[in-house]
């Protein structure tokens, strides 16, 4: 499996990050409480996007541990999406290759997460093809070690059935006028995809529990493991869904294209052709249209990051449909 050429830069996956000495001094002495010692070295992560503090931790008492902790003066949906990681994340069984949960902090209006510190490294960018062979064999295994889901979570069909109606929102909009700078292909067939893309939620359908956000920056390796984390948007669904939604960002960060990658996978041979255009047709609108609006807050490479997934998104939905 062979990676495409490029100069190596991509939009980077990250928030604004907060360092450890920079919580308000009362939130770090109640953390070091629940910890049981106090900090003495706090080395931040900068890839994720999360616009709080994500950091590793090292305690007087010689233990390692990775916290991270926002408020909603940073971004007024990470709170929610902490407690949910929360919820999933002590619900995981012990099979699940992700970093264990410890436990959870919410007050005065910050949430705060702790888990094992595991010392690997995120895969490398461009990827390389033997990390890559390494992830997707993991992320295959996942999906038939997650079915049926071991955790009670909503279905992918309600979890982002406000967020994949991407095309219907941007046709809506044509109707209005404008949308001149969407690329000539998608003009012309902005009907037809509005019309397909209704069909995602009963084209995903299925038991198997779903990442849902599968990217470099969610992935850890070790010698001998490929460790997923940030499941805030676990879900239920299809089995393919997650090594599809993955295969975009693979992709802009100098892979293979996404149609080389999923037909070459057990995932993607066993899963329904029309069921996978329906889901890639829901993804690509999630990307485009997100792309154009404006940054979240404590999010600044969030935009650039969705519209670089949405242009392999959208060559691989061109091959798949057939549409001049």
């Amino acid at each position: 499996m062979s990676a495409k050429s490029g100069d190596g830069t991509f939009t980077p996956a990250t928030g604004s990050r907060v360092h450890w000495n920079e919580l308000p001094a009362s939130l770090r002495v109640a953390l070091e409480e629940r910890l049981g010692s106090t900090v003495i070295e706090a080395v931040t992560q900068p890839g994720g996007f999360s616009p709080g503090l994500a950091a590793r931790l090292t305690l007087a008492d010689g233990r390692r541990v990775f916290l991270k902790a926002v408020s909603a003066a940073r971004n007024p949906e990470s709170p929610e999406m902490h407690r949910q990681e929360a919820l999933v994340a002590a619900a995981l069984p012990p099979s699940v290759p992700t970093p264990r949960f410890l436990w959870s902090y919410d007050n005065d209006g910050w949430v705060a997460l702790a888990f094992e510190d595991i010392e690997g490294q995120h895969p490398q960018l461009p990827w390389r093809p033997a990390e890559l062979d390494r992830v997707l064999t993991a992320v295959n295994k996942l999906a038939d070690d997650l079915t049926p889901s071991p955790v009670n979570v909503p279905a992918i069909s309600v979890r982002m059935a406000g967020q994949f109606q991407g095309w219907r929102t941007l046709y809506a909009s044509s109707r209005k006028g404008g949308l001149h700078d969407l690329p000539a292909w998608a003009l012309r067939n902005l009907e037809r995809l509005a019309e397909l893309e209704g069909r995602w939620q009963a084209a995903a359908e299925g038991e198997t529990l779903l990442h849902v956000d599968l990217r470099a920056d969610n992935i850890l390796l070790t010698r001998e493991r490929v460790y997923f984390f940030d499941w805030p948007q676990a879900s239920h669904g299809a089995a393919w869904i997650d090594l599809a939604a993955m295969l975009p960002s693979v992709a802009m960060q100098g892979g293979p294209h996404p149609w080389d990658v999923f037909e070459t996978q057990p995932l993607g041979q066993r899963a329904d052709p029309d069921a996978v255009t329906a889901v890639v047709t829901a993804l690509t609108g999630y990307f485009i249209h997100r792309s154009r609006l404006p940054p979240p807050p404590g999010l600044p490479t969030l935009r650039a990051f969705q519209r670089d997934q949405g242009a392999p998104a959208l060559e691989w939905l061109k091959r798949r449909t057939g549409w001049s």
